[in-house]
Protein backbone atom coordinates (compact mmCIF):
# COMPACT_ATOMS: atom_id res chain seq x y z
CA UNK A 1 0.00 0.00 0.00
CA UNK A 2 1.31 3.49 -0.89
CA UNK A 3 0.73 6.47 1.43
CA UNK A 4 0.10 9.91 -0.05
CA UNK A 5 2.21 12.58 1.63
CA UNK A 6 0.46 15.82 2.59
CA UNK A 7 1.35 19.09 4.18
CA UNK A 8 5.02 19.64 5.20
CA UNK A 9 5.96 16.11 4.17
CA UNK A 10 4.80 16.71 0.60
CA UNK A 11 6.79 19.97 0.48
CA UNK A 12 9.95 18.20 1.64
CA UNK A 13 9.52 15.49 -1.01
CA UNK A 14 9.05 18.10 -3.74
CA UNK A 15 12.15 20.00 -2.63
CA UNK A 16 14.10 16.75 -2.57
CA UNK A 17 13.16 16.00 -6.17
CA UNK A 18 14.27 19.43 -7.28
CA UNK A 19 17.67 18.89 -5.65
CA UNK A 20 18.26 15.49 -7.24
CA UNK A 21 21.10 15.34 -9.78
CA UNK A 22 19.85 16.06 -13.31
CA UNK A 23 20.31 12.47 -14.42
CA UNK A 24 17.82 11.32 -11.78
CA UNK A 25 15.09 13.84 -12.59
CA UNK A 26 12.16 12.79 -14.81
CA UNK A 27 12.58 14.07 -18.38
CA UNK A 28 9.61 14.96 -20.56
CA UNK A 29 10.77 15.58 -24.13
CA UNK A 30 9.55 15.02 -27.67
CA UNK A 31 11.19 11.89 -29.06
CA UNK A 32 10.85 9.77 -32.17
CA UNK A 33 10.55 6.04 -31.55
CA UNK A 34 12.91 3.87 -33.58
CA UNK A 35 11.61 1.62 -36.29
CA UNK A 36 10.65 -1.39 -34.17
CA UNK A 37 8.64 0.64 -31.66
CA UNK A 38 5.64 1.34 -33.83
CA UNK A 39 6.88 3.81 -36.40
CA UNK A 40 6.02 1.49 -39.29
CA UNK A 41 2.81 0.03 -37.84
CA UNK A 42 0.66 2.21 -40.10
CA UNK A 43 2.53 1.12 -43.23
CA UNK A 44 2.32 -2.49 -42.13
CA UNK A 45 -1.49 -2.24 -42.09
CA UNK A 46 -1.50 -0.57 -45.51
CA UNK A 47 0.68 -3.24 -47.11
CA UNK A 48 -1.22 -6.08 -45.48
CA UNK A 49 -4.52 -4.62 -46.69
CA UNK A 50 -3.71 -3.51 -50.23
CA UNK A 51 -0.78 -5.68 -51.44
CA UNK A 52 -1.11 -9.24 -52.69
CA UNK A 53 1.73 -11.21 -54.29
CA UNK A 54 3.60 -7.98 -54.94
CA UNK A 55 0.65 -6.28 -56.66
CA UNK A 56 -1.29 -3.33 -55.28
CA UNK A 57 -4.98 -2.46 -55.21
CA UNK A 58 -4.19 1.13 -56.16
CA UNK A 59 -7.78 2.23 -56.72
CA UNK A 60 -8.82 1.10 -53.25
CA UNK A 61 -5.68 2.59 -51.69
CA UNK A 62 -6.36 5.94 -53.35
CA UNK A 63 -9.92 5.95 -51.97
CA UNK A 64 -8.67 5.24 -48.45
CA UNK A 65 -5.39 7.12 -48.45
CA UNK A 66 -5.54 8.88 -45.09
CA UNK A 67 -3.34 6.33 -43.32
CA UNK A 68 -0.73 6.43 -46.10
CA UNK A 69 -0.63 10.23 -46.15
CA UNK A 70 -0.19 10.24 -42.38
CA UNK A 71 2.63 7.72 -42.54
CA UNK A 72 4.51 9.59 -45.27
CA UNK A 73 4.11 12.92 -43.46
CA UNK A 74 5.77 11.37 -40.40
CA UNK A 75 8.86 10.28 -42.32
CA UNK A 76 10.54 13.64 -41.84
CA UNK A 77 12.00 12.67 -38.49
CA UNK A 78 14.70 14.93 -37.01
CA UNK A 79 18.16 13.99 -38.23
CA UNK A 80 19.44 13.74 -34.65
CA UNK A 81 16.76 11.17 -33.77
CA UNK A 82 17.49 9.19 -36.92
CA UNK A 83 21.21 9.08 -36.21
CA UNK A 84 20.52 7.57 -32.78
CA UNK A 85 18.91 4.49 -34.30
CA UNK A 86 20.73 1.25 -35.00
CA UNK A 87 21.83 0.43 -38.53
CA UNK A 88 19.05 -2.16 -39.03
CA UNK A 89 16.50 0.41 -37.86
CA UNK A 90 17.87 2.94 -40.33
CA UNK A 91 17.89 0.43 -43.18
CA UNK A 92 14.30 -0.64 -42.51
CA UNK A 93 13.30 3.02 -42.34
CA UNK A 94 14.71 3.84 -45.79
CA UNK A 95 13.20 0.77 -47.46
CA UNK A 96 9.79 1.57 -46.02
CA UNK A 97 10.14 5.26 -46.84
CA UNK A 98 10.98 4.50 -50.48
CA UNK A 99 8.13 2.04 -50.96
CA UNK A 100 5.58 4.27 -49.22
CA UNK A 101 6.66 7.26 -51.30
CA UNK A 102 6.26 5.24 -54.50
CA UNK A 103 2.75 4.21 -53.42
CA UNK A 104 1.76 7.82 -52.83
CA UNK A 105 3.38 8.93 -56.10
CA UNK A 106 1.23 6.41 -57.96
CA UNK A 107 -2.08 7.15 -56.25
CA UNK A 108 -1.55 10.89 -56.68
CA UNK A 109 -1.62 10.29 -60.46
CA UNK A 110 -3.92 7.26 -60.55
CA UNK A 111 -5.27 6.10 -62.93
CA UNK A 112 -2.12 6.68 -64.98
CA UNK A 113 -2.81 7.04 -68.69
CA UNK A 114 0.34 8.01 -70.55
CA UNK A 115 0.64 8.43 -74.29
CA UNK A 116 4.38 7.96 -74.83
CA UNK A 117 5.14 4.77 -76.74
CA UNK A 118 8.37 4.40 -74.79
CA UNK A 119 6.54 2.98 -71.77
CA UNK A 120 3.29 1.09 -71.13
CA UNK A 121 0.33 3.45 -70.79
CA UNK A 122 -0.04 2.82 -67.04
CA UNK A 123 3.68 3.11 -66.21
CA UNK A 124 4.88 5.21 -63.29
CA UNK A 125 7.35 6.67 -65.78
CA UNK A 126 4.48 8.78 -67.14
CA UNK A 127 4.26 10.61 -63.79
CA UNK A 128 6.36 13.76 -64.29
CA UNK A 129 9.51 13.68 -62.19
CA UNK A 130 8.48 10.55 -60.31
CA UNK A 131 12.00 9.31 -59.70
CA UNK A 132 14.28 12.29 -60.20
CA UNK A 133 12.60 15.69 -60.04
CA UNK A 134 10.16 15.25 -57.15
CA UNK A 135 11.76 15.80 -53.76
CA UNK A 136 10.45 14.40 -50.49
CA UNK A 137 11.27 15.35 -46.90
CA UNK A 138 12.55 12.17 -45.29
CA UNK A 139 14.82 11.77 -42.29
CA UNK A 140 15.61 15.47 -42.12
CA UNK A 141 16.66 15.57 -45.79
CA UNK A 142 15.09 16.59 -49.09
CA UNK A 143 15.52 13.67 -51.46
CA UNK A 144 14.17 12.16 -54.66
CA UNK A 145 13.58 8.44 -55.03
CA UNK A 146 16.72 8.23 -57.15
CA UNK A 147 18.66 10.04 -54.41
CA UNK A 148 17.63 7.34 -51.95
CA UNK A 149 18.87 4.63 -54.32
CA UNK A 150 22.11 6.33 -55.29
CA UNK A 151 23.08 8.20 -52.13
CA UNK A 152 21.47 6.49 -49.14
CA UNK A 153 21.14 2.77 -49.79
CA UNK A 154 24.78 2.27 -50.89
CA UNK A 155 25.88 3.22 -47.35
CA UNK A 156 24.41 -0.05 -46.04
CA UNK A 157 26.53 -2.32 -48.30
CA UNK A 158 23.70 -4.80 -48.79
CA UNK A 159 22.67 -5.11 -52.46
CA UNK A 160 19.64 -7.20 -51.53
CA UNK A 161 18.02 -3.91 -50.59
CA UNK A 162 17.69 -2.95 -54.27
CA UNK A 163 15.34 -5.87 -54.79
CA UNK A 164 13.35 -4.87 -51.71
CA UNK A 165 12.13 -1.78 -53.58
CA UNK A 166 8.78 -2.14 -55.33
CA UNK A 167 9.46 0.73 -57.75
CA UNK A 168 5.79 0.81 -58.77
CA UNK A 169 6.42 -1.65 -61.60
CA UNK A 170 6.38 -5.35 -62.39
CA UNK A 171 10.10 -5.30 -63.10
CA UNK A 172 11.03 -4.03 -59.65
CA UNK A 173 11.36 -6.00 -56.47
CA UNK A 174 8.30 -7.88 -55.28
CA UNK A 175 6.54 -5.49 -52.90
CA UNK A 176 5.95 -7.26 -49.61
CA UNK A 177 2.64 -7.34 -47.74
CA UNK A 178 4.44 -6.20 -44.61
CA UNK A 179 6.72 -3.38 -43.56
CA UNK A 180 10.43 -3.94 -43.00
CA UNK A 181 11.52 -3.95 -39.36
CA UNK A 182 14.93 -4.02 -37.72
CA UNK A 183 14.13 -7.17 -35.74
CA UNK A 184 13.28 -9.15 -38.90
CA UNK A 185 15.40 -7.33 -41.47
CA UNK A 186 17.91 -10.12 -42.12
CA UNK A 187 15.12 -12.67 -42.49
CA UNK A 188 13.20 -10.35 -44.79
CA UNK A 189 16.19 -9.58 -47.01
CA UNK A 190 17.05 -13.29 -47.22
CA UNK A 191 13.50 -13.82 -48.44
CA UNK A 192 14.00 -11.04 -51.00
CA UNK A 193 17.05 -12.86 -52.41
CA UNK A 194 15.21 -16.18 -52.46
CA UNK A 195 12.26 -14.61 -54.27
CA UNK A 196 14.60 -13.31 -56.95
CA UNK A 197 15.35 -16.79 -58.29
CA UNK A 198 11.62 -17.59 -58.45
CA UNK A 199 10.76 -14.54 -60.55
CA UNK A 200 11.68 -14.32 -64.21
CA UNK A 201 11.76 -10.54 -63.86
CA UNK A 202 14.77 -10.94 -61.58
CA UNK A 203 16.60 -14.13 -62.58
CA UNK A 204 16.03 -16.98 -65.02
CA UNK A 205 18.27 -19.91 -65.77
CA UNK A 206 17.58 -22.08 -68.81
CA UNK A 207 19.64 -25.27 -68.37
CA UNK A 208 18.86 -26.51 -71.87
CA UNK A 209 20.27 -23.35 -73.43
CA UNK A 210 22.85 -22.95 -70.62
CA UNK A 211 21.80 -19.31 -70.41
CA UNK A 212 21.04 -16.86 -67.60
CA UNK A 213 18.88 -13.76 -67.89
CA UNK A 214 19.04 -11.24 -65.06
CA UNK A 215 17.23 -8.05 -64.15
CA UNK A 216 18.64 -4.74 -65.41
CA UNK A 217 18.68 -3.70 -61.74
CA UNK A 218 21.91 -5.68 -61.38
CA UNK A 219 23.41 -3.50 -64.10
CA UNK A 220 21.94 -0.23 -62.78
CA UNK A 221 23.54 -0.88 -59.39
CA UNK A 222 26.57 -2.78 -60.61
CA UNK A 223 29.02 -0.76 -58.54
CA UNK A 224 27.13 -1.53 -55.34
CA UNK A 225 26.78 -5.24 -56.10
CA UNK A 226 30.42 -5.75 -57.02
CA UNK A 227 31.73 -3.69 -54.10
CA UNK A 228 29.75 -5.73 -51.57
CA UNK A 229 30.10 -9.20 -53.10
CA UNK A 230 33.32 -10.40 -54.72
CA UNK A 231 31.90 -13.88 -55.32
CA UNK A 232 33.66 -17.18 -55.95
CA UNK A 233 36.31 -16.32 -58.52
CA UNK A 234 37.93 -19.75 -58.18
CA UNK A 235 34.88 -21.81 -59.14
CA UNK A 236 33.74 -19.24 -61.70
CA UNK A 237 37.06 -18.38 -63.30
CA UNK A 238 37.16 -15.61 -65.89
CA UNK A 239 33.73 -14.31 -64.93
CA UNK A 240 33.14 -10.56 -64.68
CA UNK A 241 32.68 -8.94 -61.26
CA UNK A 242 28.93 -8.48 -61.80
CA UNK A 243 28.52 -12.13 -62.85
CA UNK A 244 30.30 -13.20 -59.67
CA UNK A 245 28.07 -10.92 -57.59
CA UNK A 246 24.90 -12.26 -59.21
CA UNK A 247 25.99 -15.85 -58.56
CA UNK A 248 26.78 -14.95 -54.96
CA UNK A 249 23.18 -13.82 -54.50
CA UNK A 250 21.31 -16.54 -56.35
CA UNK A 251 23.31 -19.76 -55.80
CA UNK A 252 22.07 -20.35 -52.23
CA UNK A 253 18.49 -20.32 -53.52
CA UNK A 254 18.49 -22.22 -56.84
CA UNK A 255 17.64 -25.92 -57.13
CA UNK A 256 20.53 -28.36 -56.60
CA UNK A 257 20.40 -29.44 -60.26
CA UNK A 258 20.57 -25.79 -61.33
CA UNK A 259 23.48 -25.14 -58.99
CA UNK A 260 25.40 -28.03 -60.55
CA UNK A 261 24.69 -26.67 -64.01
CA UNK A 262 25.86 -23.20 -63.09
CA UNK A 263 29.04 -24.52 -61.45
CA UNK A 264 30.08 -26.03 -64.77
CA UNK A 265 30.77 -22.37 -65.60
CA UNK A 266 29.80 -22.64 -69.27
CA UNK A 267 26.65 -20.51 -69.19
CA UNK A 268 26.08 -17.27 -71.08
CA UNK A 269 24.49 -14.27 -69.39
CA UNK A 270 22.26 -11.47 -70.67
CA UNK A 271 20.09 -8.72 -69.22
CA UNK A 272 16.33 -9.04 -69.63
CA UNK A 273 14.09 -6.12 -70.61
CA UNK A 274 12.69 -4.23 -67.63
CA UNK A 275 8.91 -4.47 -67.28
CA UNK A 276 7.60 -0.96 -66.59
CA UNK A 277 3.94 -1.98 -66.38
CA UNK A 278 2.32 -0.78 -63.17
CA UNK A 279 2.15 -3.44 -60.45
CA UNK A 280 -1.60 -2.86 -60.21
CA UNK A 281 -4.02 -5.54 -59.00
CA UNK A 282 -7.12 -3.42 -59.67
CA UNK A 283 -9.59 -5.12 -62.04
CA UNK A 284 -7.71 -8.40 -61.92
CA UNK A 285 -4.12 -7.30 -62.36
CA UNK A 286 -1.73 -6.50 -65.24
CA UNK A 287 -2.56 -7.41 -68.81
Amino acid sequence: MFLRATGPAALLIALGLLLLPRAWQPVVAQTVSPADVGMHAGLDVILDTYVREGLVYYRALRAERVRLDRYVSNLDVPAAAFEAWSRPEQAAFWLNAYNATVLRTVINAYPIKGSSAQYPSDSIQHVPGAYVAKRHRIGGRLLSLEDIEKQVLPTFDDPRMYFALGRGSLGGGRLRSEAFTAARLEQQLASVAAECVSRNECFRYDPAADRIEISPIFGWRQAEFTRAWSGDAETFAKRSPIELAVLHMVLPHVLPTEARGLRRNTFTLAYSAYDWRLNDLTDGGPR
